[in-house]
């Protein structure tokens, strides 16, 4: 069954993450089910996993943050 509270904890971690510069080239999705939330898509750096699953961590209503996240470096440029 679909918890609005969900969509409240889904929209307030794309909020955190966007304020934090989680923008292109990462490329994230958030999917939240009570409280438990999930992280995927790719980030440029392993740096930037562990920053984000951080900055979520402690947000309220989040129980559990999964990290699915992989790292794919941006092409370089010459």
């Amino acid at each position: 069954m679909h918890d609005p509270k969900d969509d409240r904890i889904t929209q307030q971690v794309n909020n955190k993450l966007a304020s934090r510069g989680f923008a292109a080239p990462c490329r994230l999705t958030v999917k939240s089910s009570h409280g438990q939330v999930t992280l995927s898509g790719t980030v440029q750096y392993a740096h930037q996993k562990s920053a984000a699953v951080s900055a979520i961590s402690g947000m309220a209503g989040v129980r559990r943050v999964i990290d699915q996240m992989t790292v794919t470096p941006a092409a370089k440029r010459y």
